[in-house]
């Protein structure tokens, strides 16, 4: 009786230790996937970074007047409309309302 108690005891820490590696073996493999996937997420990252600058020097290089019309020339073909097809409009501007005069503090009298 003492010995299959002994062999049931020594199974199972057979078992339990089996599965503890396993356990640590899926662990690990785990980590070592999660720092992979990581190592790829921060060079997107980066990668983003660097589009996304690009993108940004570009949006501002649109804005500048000679940027429009150099793209509006080449890109897409345009050119200043001839005199007979512009059509003047009025335009109202409202008047500006008058400012306040600053009142200067009054200095007592020496």
């Amino acid at each position: 009786m003492n010995q299959r108690r002994f062999l049931f005891l020594w199974s199972l820490a057979v078992i339990a230790s089996s599965a503890a590696f396993i356990v640590h073996l899926a662990l690990r493999g785990k980590t070592v996937d999660v720092g992979f996937q990581l190592g790829r997420v921060r060079d997107e990252q980066a990668r983003l970074r660097e589009v996304k600058r690009v993108l940004e020097l570009e949006a501002t290089s649109y804005q500048t007047p000679k940027r429009v019309e150099m793209v509006a020339r080449t890109l897409l073909g345009m050119t200043p409309p001839a005199p007979e097809k512009v059509i003047a409009l009025k335009t109202t501007v409202a008047p500006e309302k008058p400012k306040a005069a600053p009142v200067a503090a009054a200095e007592p009298a020496p």
